[in-house]
């Protein structure tokens, strides 16, 4: 797992920098969902260039649309587009809005922002891939202050109704959200628990130890009868000491001088 670590914090730098440059964004989380990406991207999920146009493949949908530089970067690092574009992030127009389009940018499968939605998405391609017997997995990635919004939960009954087995949810638990805590803005624990009341197949791991979230990707996968959530617990701002667990990160993009600190802390931690 050593090779996806160092991984990982490449993607976090190319992230800062293309932050830096567009001068907005939100880098907390960002920082706590990278790498629960980097397991997917290039290890767990069947999604390359080769195979992006067909349809029996894996899907996956990033739910938290505001986290749209860290897919950025990876479709970026995997060949989807030019790394250089990145630094045209959420400019006039760039394809790299501030949240994924489908429309603007090769390797996205679903636009996302509004939040709440992408499990929704995600339901309707689970089924359309047992309607056509493809044995191919859907992935989504929501944030925890997502989980206020009342359509996750129809889309969860959904789900575990439909039982789609090969729908695997990931969640960033990092705790916070733009407002403030999850729990002083409106409660959201026991996330687990919740899942499970709707008869879901439930885990919790380390967010941040890529080999546990590997392990519970591949039991989620052994499932036969249930939809799979895996709790991921995060730290917002992952990496860089004065943006861990502070909510003002949450949409604040760093300053150059800012993004030249994080960029030495990130290089330090190799």
């Amino acid at each position: 797992m050593e090779k996806l670590e160092k991984k990982a914090q490449e993607l976090r730098r190319m992230i800062i920098e293309s932050l830096a440059a567009a001068g907005s964004g939100h880098p907390g989380g960002f920082l706590s969902a990278i790498d629960i990406l980097t397991t997917l991207y290039y290890q767990e999920m069947t999604i390359n260039t080769q195979n992006y146009e067909q349809r029996d493949r894996d899907h996956f949908i990033l739910s938290k649309g505001h986290g749209a530089p860290a897919l950025y970067a990876i479709l970026a690092d995997k060949g989807f587009f030019p790394k250089s574009d990145l630094m045209t992030l959420r400019k006039f127009g760039s394809h790299l809005q501030g949240h994924p389009d489908k429309n603007k940018t090769y390797g996205v499968d679903a636009s996302s922002g509004s939040l709440g939605q992408g499990l929704s998405i995600a339901n309707g391609l689970a089924l359309a891939k047992r309607s056509n017997d493809s044995d191919c997995f859907t992935f989504v990635l929501l944030g925890d202050g997502e989980l206020q919004e009342g359509q996750v939960w129809e889309a969860a009954m959904s789900a575990a109704h439909y039982h789609l087995n090969r729908l695997i949810v990931l969640i960033d638990h990092n705790g916070l959200q733009i407002d403030g805590t999850n729990e002083a803005i409106m409660g959201v624990n026991y996330i687990g628990a919740k899942f499970a009341s709707f008869n879901w197949h439930v885990q919790q791991v380390n967010g941040h130890t890529i080999s546990a979230i590997a392990q519970a990707i591949q039991m989620a996968k052994k499932e036969t009868e249930a939809p799979s959530v895996i709790v991921c617990e995060t730290i917002k701002g992952k990496g860089i000491s004065f943006m861990e667990n502070q909510v003002g990160w949450h949409g604040k993009a760093p300053s150059h001088e800012e993004a030249a600190l994080a960029l030495a802390e990130l290089m330090g931690a190799e």
